[in-house]
């Protein structure tokens, strides 16, 4: 990969604004945070959750997917699998919230340091902004760069295929850098609904943008999607 390319953005640009990205978000109906505030369910081997997967554009079901908690110890280890028993590659956690390879993307993505899954603190007016570097796969050897700002928006009450939960919504915005070097401007945009009680999210909803090198100004959208939790155990 060419690491000879423009510098990444400046902190400044990870200000929380609108990007404008085609998102249908999920409804929750709003809820005072619960006080004191609630702790997170520690993981134990066994813990899984069952998402659907949609297309947001068009509603068609994408797959159903299974993480199942395989491993706790100086690393957690979360296996995923799709309902025909394929196997995908595994989320793995330095510490609990913590993930140093994140299988959710179309590529394998490594960070170091580790970046949060939820907020640190589950308070409704908690927001950080985080700097990392990433690798893709196994080339270990190209590091790009990463910038993300997660504000949590307000606890609420959610209803998903698998029942009614008490969940802190929260969004992340992220501005990363590209190994294609025609890709400038990548963006990326997350809500989520973290409920404790589970240690895990219960509704997460997606969607992507770049520019193109020399065509600036012209934005192209990539998919937007939603998974919602069918069981957990």
């Amino acid at each position: 990969m060419n690491l000879s390319r423009r510098a990444f953005i400046t902190s400044a640009a990870l200000a929380p604004v609108a990007c404008g990205m085609p998102l249908s978000y999920e409804n929750g109906t709003p809820v005072p945070q619960p006080s004191p505030l609630p702790s997170v369910r520690l993981p134990q081997v066994g813990q899984e959750w069952t998402y659907v997967k949609r297309d947001v554009f068009n509603g068609k079901t994408l797959g159903v997917l299974t993480e199942r908690v395989a491993k706790v110890g100086s690393a957690i280890v979360i296996e995923r699998s799709l309902a025909d028993g394929a196997q995908l590659p595994s989320e793995i956690q330095s510490a609990w919230g913590m993930v140093t390879t994140d299988p959710q993307w179309p590529r394998l993505l490594h960070f170091n340091p580790a970046l949060p899954l939820w907020p640190q603190e589950l308070s409704s007016k908690w927001s950080k902004q985080f700097t990392t570097h990433y690798t893709i796969g196994d080339y270990s050897d190209s590091k790009l760069g990463w910038q993300e700002y997660m504000s949590a928006e307000g606890w609420e009450k959610i209803t998903v295929p698998a029942g009614v939960f008490v969940a802190l919504r929260y969004q992340t915005q992220i501005h990363y850098q590209s190994d294609d070097d025609n890709k400038v401007d990548c963006m990326r945009k997350e809500t989520m609904w973290f409920a404790p009680t589970i240690g895990r999210w219960v509704a997460r909803e997606a969607s992507g943008s770049y520019e193109i090198q020399g065509q600036l100004g012209e934005v192209i959208h990539e998919g937007s999607y939603r998974w919602e939790l069918t069981a957990y155990k």
